[in-house]
């Protein structure tokens, strides 16, 4: 047996065993295992990171965020976040070489990790909305905390966007907080800040 597909299979029994040991919390969630996938990759993800396709996409955005405890108040360390969103023509694009779960999600992702001040950072492109549909654009977001399972919080959603009308608003679970930002011009980089609660709106978050 190949030395790389060996090293997958250790991983795929690593993460298995990850999550029976695991807090089982946010519900059913058929692909949160991808937040994962930074494993597969031998990334060590960090609280700054830009998702591929930044420098090439229009327009660019920067996203900053604390993650904070269930009181609201103290930031939460060493907590992971999965980011991926389609391309500006609302397609879900791997790479040539897609690694695990990109082949669904797309080479538009990045992991994260807190610090202890809780905070977060990333650089990407808005995406498009999927085509012939009349679902807002959005950017997804998955977290995992040291003693949870992968699960997913609210999708990023743009207030400036046509399709986020009031019924669109108000089917918001708020899990985590809202996901509804507002994009502000500043430093040439179209920027909003959303903090994040953990457990906030979560199912069986005890």
């Amino acid at each position: 047996m190949r030395p790389f597909l060996i090293a997958i299979l250790l991983i795929i029994f690593q993460n298995t065993i990850t999550f029976s040991q695991s807090r089982q919390v946010g519900g059913p969630c058929e692909d949160c295992e991808a937040l994962l996938d930074y494993k597969l990759l031998n990334r060590s993800p960090n609280a700054v990171d830009t998702l591929p396709g930044f420098y090439k996409n229009e327009p660019k955005i920067k996203i900053t965020g604390t993650v904070y405890h269930r009181d609201g108040k103290t930031p939460a360390s060493n907590v992971f976040l999965y980011i991926y969103h389609v391309d500006r023509n609302g397609l879900y694009q791997a790479s040539d070489q897609p690694v695990g779960w990109e082949k669904r999600h797309g080479q538009y992702r990045t992991w994260l990790k807190t610090g202890s001040d809780g905070k977060f950072t990333f650089y990407t492109f808005r995406p498009a909305a999927y085509p012939r549909r009349q679902e807002p654009e959005h950017i997804h977001i998955y977290l995992k905390e040291p003693d949870t399972i992968p699960y997913y919080i609210d999708n990023y959603i743009f207030d400036s966007d046509p399709l986020l009308t009031e019924d669109e608003k108000q089917m918001q679970k708020n899990r985590g907080g809202s996901g509804i930002i507002k994009l502000k011009l500043e430093n040439g980089i179209w920027t909003a800040n959303r903090d994040i609660i953990l457990g906030l709106n979560i199912p069986n978050y005890n």
